[in-house]
């Protein structure tokens, strides 16, 4: 069962505290315990074929580059899951929703008996700050439209003033204006179901003192490529407690990820 399929169990998220017990931690580390021994400051290794493959298929995700092969932060999501969800970043991109800063991570699904089920690779198309309170409840959901429609679409016009070259647009969008993606999640008859939810406590040291807490509301989509792979379209919106400790960091936007599944073996983590 993939990552997509567990949501099928979420339900409203109860507490913020980490799904991730102290017993897996030691030694002051609190990266420490996790999948495929993982640590902030790992180098990864990973067998980009895939991605490249998606790209001539005409996927929107973009390449980790050269300085992006280390582990910067981590993540573990508390869900309602049948399973446990990690985020290893190699780019936070906090600071700048531009391509050059672009939000890179790993996204690892373990099943609820501890086995590497999925490993997604997601990089941010852009980054949408809601302004009004209309924009903020289609988002959140709680409008009874919007983030948990059974379609979301990118037009091209759009995605051109990101900044995507012709050759890109091109590829992705061929003759269209734009794209559609299907809900990849609950009754594909429901023209609507309530975002999920849940909490990420992202962790930027190996102390555990800098960091992010924030409570998400997502929902996947997807489309298939014109060969054989499928895009993941996450749609997240991100809603900050607290960043390095500091309550006072508190604010709200909505990420747009693009995935591409990973096959477990093209991963190596040192």
């Amino acid at each position: 069962m993939a990552w997509k399929d567990a949501w099928s169990y979420a339900k409203k998220i109860v507490g913020n505290e980490s799904s991730t017990s102290n017993e897996h931690r030691s030694g002051g580390r609190e990266d420490a315990g996790l999948p495929l021994k993982a640590r902030i400051g790992s180098v990864v290794q990973l067998q980009k074929s895939p991605l490249i493959r998606a790209q001539t298929q005409g996927s929107l995700v973009e390449m980790p580059d050269e300085n992006e092969t280390l582990i910067c932060a981590i993540s573990r999501l508390k869900t309602d899951l049948r399973g446990d969800l990690y985020r290893y970043y190699l780019n936070v991109g906090d600071d700048s929703g531009s391509q050059t800063q672009s939000e890179k991570f790993l996204q690892l699904y373990l099943d609820e008996h501890g086995g590497l089920n999925e490993i997604l690779y997601c990089s941010r198309l852009t980054r949408f700050i809601p302004e009004s309170v209309e924009d903020q409840d289609a988002f959140l959901g709680e409008a009874g439209y919007g983030l948990g429609d059974a379609t979301y679409t990118l037009w091209r016009d759009q995605i051109a003033d990101l900044g995507l070259d012709e050759s890109s647009l091109q590829a992705a969008f061929g003759d269209q204006d734009s794209i559609v993606y299907q809900r990849d999640a609950g009754d594909v008859g429901q023209e609507f179901i309530a975002p999920f939810r849940g909490v990420e406590n992202r962790i930027d040291n190996a102390a555990g003192s800098l960091g992010l807490k924030q409570e998400l509301v997502f929902m996947p989509y997807s489309r298939k490529l014109v060969g054989d792979q499928s895009e993941i379209l996450l749609i997240s919106t991100e809603i900050v407690e607290s960043a390095n400790g500091d309550r006072n960091q508190r604010g709200i936007h909505v990420d747009f990820m693009i995935g591409i599944v990973i096959e477990n073996d093209r991963l190596v983590v040192q």
